[in-house]
């Protein structure tokens, strides 16, 4: 069974093997809990709320699949205990989500969206003006700052160095050290890296350690022309904090494409922002890893997965456990 449309897969051509015979269901269908039972295997989508622990109870499902990175939408520990398989698809979207941090990191530093909104506003000359006298920089010899040194980290600090950055990083347990030192990228505290880095872009799961990581506290050791880049797992970041550290002018902006809650409410502190602090705050919704090409490898890589599993009957790749 696959909890994602077929569509989602057709698009990107990259349908599911005909040695496997897929029922596409939404998690709210009526028979969901009745295919379960019937199912070896269960493909999700990386992205969506948690899937309650009553879905496996009495289950046939011996497998799941993640067409992604994330894992938060499981209950690992139960799954393990219930001798249920799980694997994801980690590197897939790494040059989506790189691109996206060099993209935002552009847009926020040199203001582009905001100038858009100026010269829509018929403020051009004054705007240009104030941007010429503020000497807005770009990324060539700026100081990147890449907390979490995983996969996605190690990608993203590439393209960053790429367009002339110095990299540091934050990592208690670093997974590439030969990539390190390829970048010349420093390992340092949570604490330096927010104190030196021009632009701070995040890239770590959602654990009890990471869970609010980046605080009012962490916020103010920013500089005052730094921006932040939030792509992990909403979270992560005290999003009241970020909107008062926006709102009081304490960072130059900040990109965000995950939340603590998803979609945000009305009343999220980020969407309640005005005036500038609205302009220095770039919002996406969860896509900075999807784009066609991410998609297509995701997809692609979690059916060979499946069909290895199931057909095959060899043990999983990138087994959670």
């Amino acid at each position: 069974m696959c909890l994602r449309p077929e569509a989602d897969f057709q698009r990107v051509d990259a349908l599911a093997p005909a040695s496997l015979q897929v029922s596409y269901r939404t998690f709210g269908d009526g028979d969901v809990p009745k295919l379960m039972k019937e199912s070896r295997g269960l493909v999700i989508p990386a992205v969506g709320p948690p899937l309650p622990v009553s879905l496996f109870e009495g289950t046939t499902v011996k497998f799941v699949q993640v067409t992604g990175a994330g894992l938060d939408r499981l209950d690992l520990a139960y799954l393990k205990k219930q001798g249920i398989a799980v694997a994801n698809v980690p590197g897939g979207s790494n040059s989506a989500v790189a691109e996206y941090v060099v993209t935002a990191a552009s847009v926020l530093l040199r203001r582009f969206a905001w100038a858009n909104g100026e010269i829509r506003a018929g403020n051009y000359r004054e705007y240009r003006a104030r941007v010429l006298a503020e000497n807005l920089a770009g990324l060539d010899g700026l100081v990147a700052g890449i907390v979490g040194f995983g996969t996605i980290g190690v990608a993203v600090a590439e393209s960053l160095y790429q367009r002339g950055c110095s990299i540091l990083y934050y990592d208690p347990a670093p997974r590439d050290m030969q990539a390190a030192a390829k970048l010349n990228a420093h390992g340092v505290s949570l604490e330096e890296l927010l104190q030196t880095a021009d632009v701070v872009t995040l890239h770590l799961p959602l654990l009890e350690s990471t869970q609010r990581l980046v605080d009012a506290k962490q916020l103010k050791q920013m500089k005052a022309d730094a921006v932040l880049i939030q792509t992990s797992r909403g979270g992560i970041v005290d999003e009241v904090a970020l909107a008062d550290c926006l709102s009081t002018g304490k960072i130059a902006g900040a990109a965000v494409d995950v939340y603590s809650e998803e979609p945000p409410p009305p009343n999220h502190p980020l969407l309640a922002l005005h005036g500038e602090a609205a302009k220095r705050l770039l919002l996406t919704p969860h896509i900075a890893g999807v784009t066609r090409q991410s998609t297509r490898l995701l997809c692609r890589k979690a059916w060979e997965n499946v069909h290895r599993v199931l057909v095959e009957n060899q043990a999983p790749l990138h087994n959670a456990f």
